[in-house]
């Protein structure tokens, strides 16, 4: 084997030991956490949008990932080399079966009935609606961070 074809093997070899570990997309509904193992050790993490789900570390080989609100976003893992181990795209669905959208006169106005009915936030709703409903939540996170 000539010298050329030895170091177009290795090569080739260690492209595919540092390949990226790219998983199918996660889905996770929206308001719950899903495990994630991660083969290799984790060193840092990046979400693309925090809106859309949060990232907890467990250790550095497993990390839990929360739906915050529906929509797309990826996830990507790097060991401390900075070389990328993980990466895919979290997708986070809502649980409609217990969902309730009233239309009144052409507006919008979500409800979660398990067991009973309370208003949730829900793009599309009557704008005043959700900005009162936006507006307590943001009000109960800042009562529980101690803010």
């Amino acid at each position: 084997m000539s010298i050329l074809t030895k170091s177009c093997a290795l090569a080739l070899a260690g492209s595919l030991l540092a390949a990226t570990a790219a998983a199918g997309q996660l889905s996770v509904e929206a308001n719950k956490t899903v495990p994630v193992r991660i083969k290799g050790a984790a060193a840092s993490i990046v979400l693309g949008n925090k809106n859309v789900a949060d990232v907890a570390v467990h250790s550095e080989n497993l990390i839990f990932i929360t739906g915050k609100s529906f929509g797309t976003t990826n996830l990507m893992v790097f060991n401390k080399a900075g070389d990328q181990i993980y990466s895919t795209d979290v997708v986070v669905t809502l649980n409609s079966a217990n969902l309730v959208t009233v239309n009144r006169s052409g507006q919008n106005y979500t409800y979660d009935c398990a067991p009973e009915c309370r208003p949730v936030i829900s793009i599309g709703d009557q704008a005043e609606y959700f900005g009162a409903l936006s507006e307590q939540h943001q009000n109960v996170q800042e009562m529980n961070s101690g803010n």
